[in-house]
């Protein structure tokens, strides 16, 4: 029996769960709602067809990145905190922001992050071009950085030995902690702030502080 009560919320909800588990190919109004226990009449009732339905997708994956609030007691802690939220975003709906690419509304998207960097730019001291150039390395470097970890996850795993790492070294002898830490498997999370922190310290020079790790 289909059910009765039924919202355009959990419509929207339902279908983001299975384009971000299966991709947009696995999006079909038969299979929603099957997912549901409601009839197909019933999601074109609350959504439309398919295209619709697929646009409120994109519009509510918009949305989402709009939500990101800049956290710490300085500017570049902030630049840091906006940049990991946006890294984790990007990282949690890889088939929506596809979907957002592939309708040209990717600079959309990325506005509102954008907006919260340039106020933070700005309110280390930054003006014109160079905190324009601030803003875009950062944007940057949370895209590449996401574009990095999900070819490494596609590829097979390397593991290489400690002495892999040193067959054509120049040092002599060689680092034993640095060799361990190489060969031992990367943290992206780390990794990605130890590189932006880096990043935006650079960038801020003289007219921010160094980021406080404690905000980050």
């Amino acid at each position: 029996m289909a059910r009765t009560a039924l919202t355009r919320e959990e419509v929207l909800e339902t279908a983001a769960a299975l384009v971000k588990q299966h991709g947009p190919t696995a999006l079909t109004m038969r299979r929603l709602a099957a997912e549901l226990g409601t009839a197909v009449t019933s999601i074109y009732w609350h959504v439309g067809n398919r295209e619709s339905l697929l646009d409120a997708l994109v519009e509510r994956t918009v949305a989402d990145l709009a939500a990101i609030t800049p956290h710490g007691r300085t500017p570049a802690a902030r630049i840091v905190s906006v940049a990991r939220a946006l890294r984790h975003e990007l990282r949690a709906r890889p088939h929506l922001v596809a979907m957002v690419h592939e309708r040209g509304l990717t600079e959309r998207m990325f506005l509102p992050a954008q907006r919260a960097l340039a106020q933070e730019v700005h309110a280390a001291g930054l003006r014109g071009t160079r905190a324009a150039e601030v803003v875009r390395a950062v944007q940057v470097q949370v895209v590449g950085h996401v574009l990095v970890e999900r070819n490494r996850e596609r590829s097979p795993a390397q593991s290489p030995a400690e002495t892999e790492l040193w067959q054509t070294a120049t040092t002599d002898p060689p680092d034993p902690a640095l060799t361990r830490a190489l060969a031992a498997p990367v943290d992206p999370e780390r990794l990605f702030v130890t590189s932006v922190r880096a990043l935006v310290n650079g960038l801020l020079g003289p007219h921010g502080p160094t980021p406080d790790r404690r905000d980050g």
